[in-house]
C-alpha cells in the first residue's frame, strides 16, 4: 500500500454534516487570526502534521465544497473572497509584465 493511501485510510468517515472530523478541524484552524506567519505554519505541523502547502491544498479544496459552506458560511465566504483577490493580483501582475 502506498504512503497516500495509507494516509487516506486515516480519514474519518463524514459527519451528517458530509465533513468528517479532520475537515471540521481545519476550518476551526482557520477561524482563528494568526498575526506572524511562522505561528501559523508551526501551528499547522503541529495540530494537523502537514506541511503548510499541504494544508493550503486541502483548504483550497475544502472551500469549494457546498458541505463547507453549509458548515461555516461566512468563514468560506471570506475565504473565497481572499482567494479570487489573490488570482486578481497575480493575474494583473502576469498582464502588466507580458507588455
Amino acid at each position: 500500500m502506498r504512503v497516500a493511501e495509507a494516509a487516506d485510510h486515516r480519514i474519518p468517515p463524514p459527519d451528517a454534516g458530509g465533513l468528517t472530523d479532520r475537515e471540521a478541524a481545519i476550518l476551526a484552524f482557520e477561524r482563528q487570526w494568526w498575526r506572524h506567519a511562522g505561528a501559523k505554519e508551526q501551528a499547522i505541523r503541529e495540530e494537523f502534521g502537514l506541511s503548510a502547502a499541504r494544508y493550503y491544498q486541502l483548504l483550497g479544496a475544502l472551500i469549494d465544497r457546498p458541505e463547507a459552506l453549509r458548515h461555516d458560511p461566512m468563514l468560506v465566504k471570506r475565504l473565497l473572497r481572499l482567494r479570487e483577490t489573490r488570482l486578481a493580483a497575480r493575474r494583473s501582475r502576469t498582464l502588466r509584465s507580458g507588455d
